[in-house]
Order: structure tokens, then C-alpha cells, then sequence
């Protein structure tokens, strides 16, 4: 699979190149009142409004504030058997990586910080660990509140 690899708390990520459309340096963030704090904000890219969402929230992860190497990955996913663009907060975006996703392990249930059901898996890179995030699991579920249906409402 190739894949940008990009960086979360210390963690490196992968999400598959062909969801990317673009990446972005910080840009400016409308915070939208009661709001989940997942998808707390609206970008304008290229004129379309844009929730924005911080994978951080859902992996229980400090938030930092933005600095220079902070980057927003604007991708689409699918949800609710539609596609829909969304950008996520990257602490620092590395490279597109070839990644063989046969290496790919389940996320072991035991030692993670991260909710298991939140990731496809866990492969190897280099001599790192990357972790492969479920990206429509991750915004269709929230404790608190439907994150896909917040998301559609912020758009």
C-alpha cells in the first residue's frame, strides 16, 4: 500500500495515499459552538467547507498546540456509504511510504493506549512500527455523540 506516513503524539501513522487530497500548513480554524470536541472546527479549502477533525481526541492523546510543523491532511472517506472530505490535524507529515500491508498485524489487545476497533492494524516500516488507523470506524463512532452525524451537519 502506499501511503502517507505522518505523525501523532510521537506516533507514526499511515493512511493510504489515494484517500490524500492534499496537505495543508495550519490554516485558520472556525471553532463551531457545541461542537464534539473530534470535529470542533470548519476549514475553507478552495472556497468548500471543510469539518476538521483532530484524531488525537479519539486516541486519548495531549494536544499540543499548532507549531511549524504542524500539517492539516485533507482526505476522503467514506461515510455512510457516501464519500465525504474532511481534514485532520497531523503533528508533523513525513512521506508517502510503500508499506507492505501483508506484514500487517492485528493491533494487540493488551499494552495499547489506543482502542483496538480504532485501527486495521499494526505493520512495520523501516524498523518502526506504524500504526494503520480505521479511519470510517473512527469517525462513525463516538461515546458521546454520532461523529458522522456531527460531521455532516457541520458541512
Amino acid at each position: 500500500m502506499s501511503a502517507l506516513t505522518l505523525e501523532l503524539g510521537g506516533e507514526i501513522f499511515a493512511i493510504e495515499a489515494s484517500r490524500v487530497r492534499e496537505v495543508l500548513d495550519c490554516v485558520t480554524v472556525t471553532e463551531v459552538p457545541n461542537a464534539p470536541p473530534f470535529v470542533g472546527g470548519l476549514l475553507n479549502v478552495r472556497g468548500r467547507v471543510v469539518p476538521l477533525a483532530d484524531l488525537r481526541v479519539k486516541f486519548a492523546m495531549k494536544q499540543t498546540p499548532p507549531d511549524e510543523n504542524t500539517r492539516i491532511v485533507v482526505l476522503e472517506i467514506d461515510l455512510d456509504g457516501a464519500p465525504m472530505i474532511v481534514g485532520v490535524v497531523a503533528d508533523r507529515v513525513h512521506k508517502v511510504a510503500d508499506i507492505d500491508l501483508s506484514d500487517m498485524e492485528e493491533a494487540p489487545r493488551v499494552g495499547m493506549r489506543w482502542r483496538p476497533e480504532f485501527l486495521r492494524g499494526v505493520a512495520r516500516h523501516e524498523g518502526q512500527f506504524i500504526i494503520v488507523p480505521d479511519l470510517e470506524r473512527i469517525v462513525s463512532e463516538t461515546p458521546s455523540q454520532d461523529a458522522a452525524q456531527a460531521l455532516k451537519q457541520l458541512v
